[in-house]
Order: C-alpha cells, then sequence, then structure tokens
C-alpha cells in the first residue's frame, strides 16, 4: 500500500475523538482524510445533531479543503467508531460527484485498511445522476 494512505490514515485518527458535546451535539465519531491534488491531507470528524444540522466527517474534511483553496480530491478514507475504514455514504458520495463532475470516478476509496482494499469512486458510484 503506498505510504500516503497511512500518513491520511494516521492524519483521520488524530483527528478522531469521539466526545458529547452537549445534549444535542455528538462529535468524532468517525474521522476523515481527503489528499487533495496538491498533496495535502485535509481532515474532518462528523458532527451529529438532533437535527439535520450534523455533517459527515468525509463532507467536514471536503469543506476543509475547499475553504483551504482547493476543490480537487484524489484520496478519501474514513475510520468508523470501531477504527476500520469504509465507504462514504450517498451525501458524501453526491459532493464529491458534484465537485468533480468530470473526473470524479478517478477518485480512490479506502474501503478497507488492513485488507488495503481500493476502489475508486467510479466503481463505487458507477451510474450517477450527473
Amino acid at each position: 500500500m503506498e505510504k500516503i494512505w497511512e500518513e491520511m490514515y494516521q492524519a483521520a485518527k488524530a483527528v478522531q475523538n469521539d466526545r458529547k458535546i452537549s445534549d444535542y451535539v455528538e462529535a468524532g465519531g468517525v474521522a476523515a482524510a481527503i489528499l487533495s491534488s496538491s498533496g495535502k491531507i485535509y481532515t474532518g470528524v462528523c458532527i451529529d445533531t438532533c437535527s439535520t444540522l450534523g455533517i459527515c466527517a468525509e463532507r467536514n474534511a471536503i469543506f476543509n479543503m475547499i475553504t483551504n483553496g482547493e476543490q480537487e480530491i484524489k484520496k478519501v478514507l474514513a475510520i468508523m467508531p470501531d477504527g476500520k475504514t469504509g465507504a462514504p455514504c450517498g451525501a458524501c458520495r453526491e459532493l464529491m460527484v458534484q465537485l468533480m463532475p468530470n473526473n470524479y470516478q478517478e477518485i480512490e476509496v479506502l474501503m478497507d485498511f488492513e485488507a488495503e482494499e481500493i476502489i475508486t469512486l467510479g466503481e463505487l458510484t458507477p451510474k450517477w445522476w450527473i
């Protein structure tokens, strides 16, 4: 496996801190890392609320990337509460597709860190409405 996946995993693990912020908000159960086209790693955590105001870790990391002036994703991973990696949800996939409609298919997704399973977003999301 490429060394960058390990760096991304460690960056996401460093911000994953499952905690209750208030009676209505929890954060950090899931953490994500995005590798941008410049080679910079951006991280984010999920923020769960008692309403629809929450956000997934992957979208949080993507918004962090956009806030910092970038918009092209090369790789993405998410660490679940059990420490394993997994696929982005539909909302996260939708954002990546809309962000990169002409080449979202090339984004690499780390499905399983231990088994070194990597697929592309195009394989995971072969026919999107765009």
